[in-house]
């Protein structure tokens, strides 16, 4: 790779993103939102195009290659090797379900940096404010420059933007949390005074609830990859991360145990992919159609009626769950905490596993919640 094409891959830690093996590598393009990229001279771009088309890996220069042709569909999404992750996955879908999106450039993948990507610094607590990893990605879906949206549907704020849609949720991945540590097997196992790094208030506050001679550092951010690295680095003794992730990541070798339900509950709509179009495309919708898993909207929208009923945000520790029983029921687990850990409320619904049930068990169970949490609970 010459000077040039190298510079900008390492400047943006994607060196090497792999296609999927079931498309062809020109099936899809990518671009960059938000990111300075450096200019590269034509040549540059002919020789890193016949390296890629001979290796079966895009290389970060195609961001600025011309496209041949007009995409079908535009996918917007973050540029976090698990927001790439999801995105590939969401086009190998498309791709099985429709032939015409097999073609050269079909789907284009664009590639854009929220405000939760740009402020690294803070814990996203102090940051403030909800849609902290879509707002950009939104205001592009709105203004047309995209088509649709993929998300990680924690991530998502419980109200959509004006003129946005959320029809599709892919099949949800394991919902547990993973724990991750080079010296012990779990928390348990974990001398009094250790310190696990997470920038969740939700895995803090269980931490602390039944561990409480541990200690957490909450300014522990960054992508998978550079948790792992601080990790490794010493900055902290142990991490928790979403199995999801890892195993969209191919990355399970790295998991020391994986936590049980009842030692941590997991994130609203935790494992969840959430895809989203304009209210007035009609095409991009039937595409979605096309890709809905129900059994998991179902869920994430249980979860999400508590989560609103919460006014939950990134200050707030709010765990909840909803899931098919043995019976074909929906099961619904729900829990707030103080920030500390020292008070930790749950409640539990049972009923059956229909769209108008579920949002009301999930709303009545983050009545009763607020009801006995009172206020000043949670510190704000």
């Amino acid at each position: 790779m010459d000077i040039a094409s190298s510079s900008l891959c390492q400047a943006h830690k994607i060196s090497l993103t792999r296609c999927q093996p079931s498309s062809p590598v020109n099936s899809c393009s990518l671009t960059f939102t938000g990111f300075s990229l450096p200019q590269i001279s034509a040549p540059s771009l002919a020789k890193c195009r016949r390296k890629g088309t001979s290796s079966g890996f895009v290389r970060a220069c195609v961001a600025v290659e011309q496209k041949t042709r007009t995409a079908i569909i535009r996918i917007g999404t973050r540029g976090s090797p698990l927001a790439l992750a999801q995105a590939y996955e969401t086009r190998s879908k498309l791709q099985a379900i429709h032939p015409e999106l097999t073609e050269d450039g079909a789907i284009h993948i664009e590639i854009i940096k929220t405000t939760g990507d740009k402020i690294l610094s803070q814990p996203l607590a102090d940051i403030g404010g909800k849609g902290l990893f879509t707002k950009e990605i939104d205001e592009a879906l709105i203004n047309g420059h995209i088509d649709i949206a993929v998300h990680s549907m924690k991530d998502v704020p419980t109200y959509l933007p004006e003129k946005t849609v959320l029809p599709c949720n892919l099949v949800r991945e394991d919902v547990r949390d993973a724990f991750i540590c080079l010296t012990a097997a779990s928390l348990a196992d974990l001398p009094a005074g250790s310190v696990v790094g997470t920038a969740s208030l939700r895995r803090k506050s269980q931490i602390l609830h039944k561990y409480p001679s541990l200690t957490v550092e909450e300014n522990f951010r960054g992508n998978v990859q550079t948790r792992l690295s601080k990790l490794q680095g010493g900055k902290v003794h142990a991490t928790l991360l979403a199995l999801a992730g890892l195993k969209r990541l191919s990355m399970t070798e790295n998991v020391a145990s994986v936590l049980s339900l009842d030692e941590m509950l997991p994130a609203v709509a935790q494992g969840a992919i959430g895809i989203a179009c304009r209210t007035d495309d009609d095409k991009m919708a039937s595409y979605l159609a096309s890709l809905n898993h129900e059994e998991t909207r179902l869920a994430v929208a249980c979860e999400r009626a508590f989560l609103e009923t919460l006014d939950g945000s990134c200050r707030t520790p709010i765990a909840g769950y909803a899931a098919k029983d043995e019976e074909g029921n929906c099961f619904f687990r729900g829990l707030v905490a103080s920030p500390d850990g020292t008070r930790v409320l749950e409640t539990s619904r049972k009923g059956p596993y229909v769209f108008e049930d579920m949002v009301k068990m999930g709303k009545d169970a983050g009545q009763e919640l607020l009801s006995r949490a009172g206020p000043g609970f949670f510190g704000n």
